[in-house]
Order: structure tokens, then C-alpha cells, then sequence
């Protein structure tokens, strides 16, 4: 791949994750939203790699502090689930039962941060992630495999 379809392909992968940071999904109960970016985050990492993945989430937090929707705690937490779901997926080694715990396990331990620098339990933090939990566990996958197909059908092209 030459350089201008990299940094083209960096872009849009920042792009779609600072988009789809922005939209929550809203729960049963206040306060379970969750980011739709999570799943996206877990197949871009697994399909781009690691490197691609850091990069495009740092410039994602860039943008995302620039429009004001992200602060130095918000920046702080996602690039701790960046680097969890990264150690799972290496840990894995792109295997599916990876993709499926990688996100859920960033959360868990995202959450438990959380709830140290807030003060506030962590099993009820903790249980208020649980629905975007699963919802990632399940479209991580999905989207890894769309991303592959991309991928291949550019290589072929």
C-alpha cells in the first residue's frame, strides 16, 4: 500500500471511531448508554493491528477534545481500553473467542478505574456497562469480518 492510501485508510479509521464515539445507544435504566465504538475499536485493532489502531484512537481523542465531547478523564479511560483490548488481542493471537472477550474485558477494567478516580462502587459501575458488554462481544466479530472482506476485495482490486 503506498503512502497516501495509509495515511487515507488512518483517516477514516479515526474518523468512524471519533463518529461512532459519539452516538450512545440508550439502556433499560439511566446511566447504561453505551458507545457504539467500542465493537468498531475491537475490529479495527484486530483486523489494521495494534499500531494503526493506537494511532487512529489517538488522533480519534485528539479530534474528540477539539469539539469539546472528550476530556483528559475521557482520553484516559479509552486509551486504557485501547491498550487492554490490544493485550487480549496479542494474548489471542486473532483468534474469536479474542475478539469476543477483548472488549468487554477493556470495559471491565476501564470501569474499575473509573470507580477508583470517582469513588463510586465499582459492581455498579460495573453492572451498568454489562449491556454494551454483550452488545460488543456479539458486533466485534461482525465487524472484523466485514473488515476483512474490505480488505480483501482492495487487494484484489
Amino acid at each position: 500500500m503506498n503512502k497516501s492510501a495509509c495515511i487515507v485508510e488512518l483517516a477514516l479509521l479515526a474518523a468512524f471511531i471519533t463518529i461512532t464515539g459519539a452516538f450512545k445507544l440508550p439502556g433499560l435504566f439511566p446511566g447504561v448508554e453505551f458507545q457504539l465504538s467500542a465493537p468498531l475499536a475491537v475490529a479495527v485493532c484486530s483486523v489494521f493491528g495494534f499500531k494503526k489502531y493506537m494511532t487512529a484512537g489517538i488522533m480519534a481523542s485528539a479530534i474528540g477534545m477539539m469539539i469539546g465531547t472528550h476530556n483528559f478523564f475521557h482520553i484516559l479511560i479509552a486509551m486504557q481500553f485501547r491498550l487492554v483490548v490490544g493485550i487480549v488481542l496479542a494474548f489471542g493471537q486473532g483468534r474469536t473467542w479474542a475478539l469476543i472477550v477483548a472488549g468487554p474485558v477493556g470495559t471491565l477494567v476501564a470501569r474499575l478505574t473509573l470507580s477508583a478516580l470517582l469513588g463510586q462502587a465499582a459492581y455498579m459501575m460495573i453492572a451498568a456497562a454489562v449491556p454494551g458488554m454483550i452488545f460488543t462481544a456479539a458486533a466485534a466479530p461482525v465487524l472484523a469480518k466485514q473488515f476483512r472482506r474490505i480488505q480483501t476485495m482492495r487487494q484484489l482490486a
